[in-house]
């Protein structure tokens, strides 16, 4: 073998090698951002999605408090926010909405309230009925659902 052939060969060697980790980091570094993408655009996703619920969730239940008659179609619009949540959310999530929108489906067969028991309520702290599901939102988020 010639030994003009041994400089060229390490030459190439050197870079192909520099060409490949050049690969490797750009192709890692992508993928680790594509998943930071992912996971952000899934937490945005899963807090409009509870915003939501809890917004309607709120409404529906003040309504309950102080009416007989059932709202059928707002009820229906939460367990259409609760089969969302199947998709994105974890088990305790769904199983606090599920809770909250069943207790709000039974407030409805209940007495109205009257202004006073209302007050009552709000003084012994019973009427934060979204408490455990707001609790159960923070918890996934802070434990970062990868999804």
């Amino acid at each position: 073998m010639d030994s003009s052939f041994i400089p060229a060969l390490a030459a190439l060697g050197g870079a192909a090698l520099g060409g490949f980790t050049s690969f490797a980091t750009s192709w890692t570094t992508l993928r680790l951002q594509m998943r930071a993408d992912r996971a952000a655009s899934s937490k945005e996703r899963r807090q409009k999605l509870y915003k939501e619920f809890i917004t309607q969730a709120s409404k529906i239940y003040g309504d309950a408090l102080v009416h007989d008659e059932l709202e059928l179609s707002g009820l229906i619009g939460l367990y259409s926010l609760i089969s969302r949540m199947r998709i994105l959310s974890s088990t305790k999530v769904i199983e606090n909405a599920v809770f909250v929108t069943r207790t709000i489906s039974d407030i409805f067969q209940q007495p109205n309230k009257t202004p006073q028991e209302l007050e009552e309520m709000i003084h012994n702290d019973h009427v934060d009925l979204l408490s455990g599901f707001s609790e159960a939102c923070r918890e996934e988020f802070e434990k970062n659902l990868p999804i």
